[in-house]
């Protein structure tokens, strides 16, 4: 048997796994806080730094003020080509195709049956009504 020097390491050709996508929120969440940069705080821990503020105190309300207003932009809408616009509007709806979580085959047949059961019973339901009033009717006027 022949062994190569990749092999006698313990080292394999594989390549690395690609991470697959969170399929749950709380995983997204948690990979969202682990790819965020260390000096970014949440808005929660921006919230827990910034010292409570009472709106009846005027002291306290003239230390939040910014002290000078915001610029105005001058940014004019320039107009795009409508293929340009189709283009874009084709380009975020993928992207957020891509955001979906799509239901797994058993949840899409289990959707399905429940589906289809609940349309048979309304079906169900409606006709006994309509008979019953029919009845009704024909016992009531002859």
């Amino acid at each position: 048997m022949v062994v190569s020097d990749s092999d006698a390491s313990g080292e394999k050709d594989q390549e690395p796994k690609r991470a697959s996508r969170p399929v749950t929120a709380a995983a997204r969440r948690e990979r969202r806080a682990s790819a965020r940069p260390a000096g970014k705080a949440t808005a929660k821990e921006t919230e827990k730094a910034r010292p409570a503020v009472k709106a009846s105190s005027t002291e306290a309300t003239e230390t939040v003020k910014k002290g000078r207003a915001t610029p105005k932009r001058d940014r004019k809408q320039k107009k795009t080509s409508p293929m340009a616009r189709l283009v874009r509007f084709i380009r975020e709806v993928w992207a957020e195709l891509r955001k979906v979580i799509w239901p797994t085959r058993k949840q899409m047949i289990t959707y399905t049956t429940v589906v289809l059961v609940f349309v048979a019973v309304m079906v169900a339901l409606v006709y006994l009504l309509d008979f019953a009033f029919r009845k009704g009717v024909f016992w009531l006027f002859g």
